[in-house]
Formats: C-alpha cells, sequence, structure tokens
C-alpha cells in the first residue's frame, strides 16, 4: 500500500473540525487498507507502531530530525531551525524542505505504508551504542525518497504532533463503519478494546475474520484491561436509591491504581493508563512473583507511607518512585502499602462476569493465604445511615472518602457506571468534591507571571461526541514552582491552532492538544454563556462552567484525558446542587 494514500487522507483529516467527517474519511483509508496491514494502519494513526503498554518510544527529538532534514536535504541547519522557530511545525518544516530541494533523480524507492512502519519499528528498537547515528540514517533514508505530504507525516508521527484530532472512540467509530456499516456495532469493538486495549488488534480481527470473532476476544494475562471506572454522587440517600440497600463500602485511599498481572512468577505492573511501570515497584514485583497460582490480574492502590508512624502520605510522594534515575533510592525513601481492592482473573478463568460479592470472597482468601498482602478496608451495609458514619471515620484516617460497591455488580471494563460510586463527603450549598479537567488552552500572564502562562484554560470530556468542551479558565491556587513546571509539561502538547478534539467558543493565546489533567476545586457549577461544556443541555444557547475554579496542586499525571471529569457527571452534579446559580 503506498503512503502517499495514508497521507493525503491525514491532511484531508487535518482541514475539518467535524467528527463526523473525520470518521468518514478515516473509515475510507480503512476500507482501502489491505486486511493483512489494518493494525499497523491504526498504530500509525495513533503515532506509534505497538499499543502503549508494550512501552516502545522513537526516541527523536526536535533536534534529531531537524539534523536528518539537513542530511537528506541541501537546506543548512540554521535555515531548517529558523524555518521551525517561526511556524512551530516540524512536519510542515519537512514538506517545504523536501519541496525547495525536489529531487530529479529517477532511482527513488517507493515508499509504502510496510516501508514505512518497518523504518518506524528499527527506529524504536535502535538503542546503545550508535544509535543516534543509526537512527539518523533510517530516518534518512525515508526523506529522501518520501514526497512533500509524506514527509510532513513522517515527521509528525515521529515527534508525537500528527494533529488528526481522532482519538481511540472516533477509531472505534470508523472502524465499524468501514467494516459493518454500522456505527452502532461501536459498542462490541469497545468491549473488545477495553479488555485487550490494542485496537490495532481489534481491527486485524474485524478486518480478516468479521465481527463474530471480535466477540470472542479474551483476556491476556499480560495485557492491561482498561480500568472500571466509578460514577458520583453526592449523598448516602441518592446512592441507596441507586444501588439498594445492600451494598459494600470501600475505604477511597489517595494513592496510584496499580493492575497487578502475574502469570508462572512474572510480574507485570499497569498504571491507570496502562503504562508499564513495573520498574518503579521492585518492591511489589517481589512480593507478587511468590503469590501460589498460576496467573491471576489484581487491581490494588498504592499508598506512600511515612517510615516512621506508618501514616498515609499524599499522592504526590509517589511521583518520586517515576523518576528514570535513582529508583531503588526512591524505593528505599517512599515505602509503599498496596492495598488491594478487587480480582480480575484468576489462574485461566476470566472474573469479569462474577459478581463483586463472589469476587471480594475469592480475594479475601487469596490475601489471608498470603500475608504479606492487604486488602483495602471494607464494610457491608443494608442501611444508608451507616454510610456516614464510615464516611467520617474514613476521612479520619486520613482517606479520601468512600467507593460505594453494588454487591452484584459485574466488572465492566473501561467503563464509568453506578456499580461504583465514589463519595468524598456530603454536598453542602456548594460544591464539595474536586475535577479533573483536562489543560486545552492557555493565557499568557502578566507582570510576575511573565513568560509564564496565567491561566489555563480547561475542558471536561465528551465521550458520546470523543471530544473535550471548555469548562473554566483557572489562574489562582498555583505556587510559582507548579507554574514552571506545567509551562515545561505543556510545551510538548503545543498546536498552532485549536485542536479538532477541542470544542471552545474562548480563544486562548496558546492551545494544546488534550493531554495534561489537573485537579481543580471550585465553589459551584452554574450556566455559562461562554463555556461549551453540556451546551443546550440545560438552557439553549447555554453550556456549564466551574465557578471560582482553583488548582489542588495535583497534576493527574495517572490518568489519561478520556479519563478525566466527564459532561455526564458535570450535569449529574448540576442538577444535584441545592443552589443553582443561573447569572
Amino acid at each position: 500500500m503506498d503512503y502517499r494514500l495514508i497521507a493525503e487522507i491525514y491532511s484531508q483529516m487535518e482541514e475539518t473540525q467535524k467528527r463526523l467527517k473525520l470518521i468518514e474519511l478515516y473509515s475510507k483509508l480503512l476500507k482501502q487498507t489491505p486486511s493483512n496491514i489494518i493494525n499497523k494502519v491504526i498504530y500509525l494513526t495513533q503515532g506509534k507502531i505497538y499499543p502503549d503498554f508494550l512501552g516502545f518510544e522513537f526516541g527523536m527529538s526536535d533536534k534529531l530530525i531537524i539534523k536528518s532534514l539537513g542530511k537528506t536535504t541541501s537546506d543548512s541547519h540554521e535555515k531548517i531551525q529558523e524555518y521551525y522557530n517561526k511556524v512551530g511545525d516540524l512536519g510542515e518544516v519537512a514538506k517545504q524542505s523536501i519541496m525547495n530541494n525536489a529531487q530529479t533523480t529517477l532511482t527513488t524507492e517507493q515508499l509504502t505504508v510496510e516501508r514505512v512502519y518497518e523504518t518506524f519499528e528499527k527506529i524504536a528498537k535502535t538503542r546503545g551504542s550508535g544509535s543516534i547515528e543509526m537512527k539518523l540514517s533510517h530516518l534518512s533514508g525515508l526523506l529522501s525518497d518520501a514526497s512533500a505530504i509524506e514527509a510532513k507525516y513522517i515527521v509528525r508521527t515521529l515527534n508525537g504532533k500528527l494533529r488528526l484530532g481522532i482519538a481511540d472512540y472516533t477509531v472505534l467509530d470508523a472502524l465499524a463503519l468501514a467494516f459493518t456499516n454500522n456505527r452502532q456495532n461501536r459498542i462490541i469493538l469497545e468491549r473488545a478494546y477495553n479488555i485487550s486495549s490494542d485496537l490495532g488488534k481489534i481491527a486485524l480481527i474485524l478486518a480478516t475474520k468479521g465481527l463474530k470473532p471480535v466477540q470472542n476476544v479474551e483476556i491476556e494475562v499480560g495485557n492491561p484491561i482498561r480500568p472500571m471506572l466509578a460514577e458520583r454522587l453526592s449523598s448516602s440517600q441518592e446512592i441507596v436509591d441507586k444501588i439498594g440497600k445492600s451494598m459494600s463500602l470501600e475505604y477511597k485511599l489517595d494513592g496510584e491504581r496499580l493492575q497487578i498481572h502475574v502469570n508462572k512468577k512474572q510480574v507485570k505492573i499497569f498504571s491507570r493508563r496502562l503504562e508499564d511501570i513495573t520498574n518503579h515497584y521492585p518492591d511489589v514485583s517481589e512480593i507478587f512473583s511468590k503469590i501460589d497460582v498460576d496467573n491471576i490480574i489484581l487491581e490494588a492502590e498504592a499508598v506512600a507511607i511515612d517510615k516512621k508512624n506508618g501514616s498515609y502520605l499524599p499522592f504526590q510522594e509517589l511521583m518520586h518512585r517515576r523518576r528514570k534515575h535513582k529508583i531503588k533510592e526512591a524505593v528505599k525513601n517512599y515505602p509503599v502499602s498496596i492495598n488491594l481492592f478487587d480480582i480480575i482473573f484468576l489462574n485461566d478463568e476470566d472474573l469479569t462476569n462474577s459478581s463483586y460479592e463472589n469476587r471480594r470472597k475469592i480475594l479475601t482468601r487469596i490475601v489471608k493465604i498470603n500475608k504479606k498482602l492487604d486488602i483495602i478496608r471494607n464494610k457491608i451495609i443494608q442501611d444508608a445511615d451507616e454510610i456516614d458514619s464510615f464516611l467520617e471515620q474514613a476521612i479520619k484516617e486520613g482517606c479520601e472518602g468512600l467507593v460505594i460497591k453494588n454487591l452484584q455488580g459485574i466488572y465492566r471494563a473501561g467503563a464509568r457506571e453506578y456499580l461504583w460510586i465514589k463519595l468524598k463527603r456530603e454536598y453542602k450549598s456548594e460544591m464539595s468534591d474536586t475535577l479533573d479537567l483536562v489543560v486545552i488552552g492557555a493565557i499568557y500572564g502578566k507582570g510576575k507571571r511573565v513568560n509564564r502562562y496565567g491561566a489555563l484554560l480547561l475542558a471536561s470530556y465528551d465521550k458520546k461526541e470523543d471530544l473535550f468542551r471548555s469548562f473554566c479558565k483557572v489562574g489562582t491556587g498555583f505556587s510559582d514552582e507548579q507554574l514552571k513546571t506545567i509551562y515545561e509539561k505543556l510545551q510538548e502538547s503545543r498546536v498552532k491552532n485549536k485542536h479538532a478534539m477541542v470544542d471552545s467558543k474562548m480563544e486562548a493565546d496558546v492551545w494544546f492538544k488534550p493531554n495534561i489533567v489537573l485537579e481543580i476545586s471550585g465553589s459551584e457549577i452554574t450556566i455559562s454563556p461562554i463555556h461549551t461544556s453540556n451546551l443546550n443541555e440545560i438552557r439553549t444557547g447555554f453550556g456549564l462552567a466551574l465557578r471560582f475554579p482553583v488548582f489542588t496542586g495535583r497534576i493527574r499525571e495517572d490518568k489519561q484525558p478520556s479519563q478525566a471529569t466527564a459532561t455526564t457527571e458535570i450535569v449529574n452534579m448540576y442538577n444535584k446542587q441545592s443552589k443553582k446559580i443561573t447569572h
């Protein structure tokens, strides 16, 4: 398959901000793709060569790409850098460079999808001594045979800035349309994706075998499952109305959610974002390598503990373990308590369709046999009054609140449903819970904040439309150090214009690809004429916004943008407020 076809459709996708048009264009590309390489086209569109949990990165800095462009064309390093500084898009720079130095020779080799993919594989797998020169050689080989438009998307793929405005759920829609002619079949594909976390795999099965085999996709130990998420409600009575009188209350800890896979003593640990973080928890790996099972998948909350008194420490302390260097030192200085709360798979048996009550019993037996394991404290209740007293107890013991679970509830991978409900503390006349919002834009600062962002434009996530809709602008709660850290993190996500997955009436000085998630508190959710979250759901022409937003100090590095607070949650919170502000 000619890579130019992909590049041309990417170009058309880039020009539209209409989601239905994106689905139509990408579906068209998938229909024209040979079924045996459909997975490769999916990965390339995601800007990768394998699913994220395998941990491969291209390792191509902007500086290295500029050097490769210099080797491929007659443009000087200074000229390329100058143009990059001007346009801020290395893909456009590559396109212009190739156009300016169009080859007249007839010896160029055709650029196929297979060749591009295989070269990307070589680049990602090239490590160690001499790897820089080898990466340069691989990329230069591609660019020397590339047309201008091909060079643009080759470079954008390598530096992680494809800018197509297409995310996982849009890809699933396009797959359903391309191979079943019915977008409603996305729900079947989504279920398979949620238990495999591998879009390329699902696409290959669908394209080569059809829809029915997709329904038969099974859990594989070692491949992460997209985590089940909790809805939120504001009072114990609402929870009883949703779940019934018989339920389990669990402590909600302020830690990092871990998904632990063990297969024949080999341990893999994944984060909520499905990253392989096994190396950051060698102490945890050692404990689980000694469990007497053939295979198992468990979920746990890792909480940093004070070495002196054993009390819980804030979530941020765990981030010391996520550094690339001095991991042994971090493990020693920041010990953790591993608190199990669910079991998904045991000895070749899928437990996701088993009730929570049964899964908890199995988990309890495993903890009793293995003395080094802990289980999150819970309480089975029949009376709503017990929720509030247990909540107060949890808060006194340093927990965030409670997670209330339906005893008969199954494990719905990737779903956010009322089978699990989180409760932090009772609503008063103001909002008391925090929200996890995605940074989509920024406004430059003044005075002390010159050369920093003075305020950030934040969004909620609309899963149905796969869009990030503006919800508030926050400029308070930041320390100077936090402003610096956030500024640096955002540079990798900076885009020239408003991202195709962003819906915002407000203008920003700088726009970003939705990537960074921040924890935000506020006073209330109010009707807004300028924000697009939940537009027209409460009043025609109006959205919802957060009043008096404040950054809590927590960057949610453990969350993907699609795991941010959803628009469905926001409208529920608005409806439950005892006082509604409508001006």
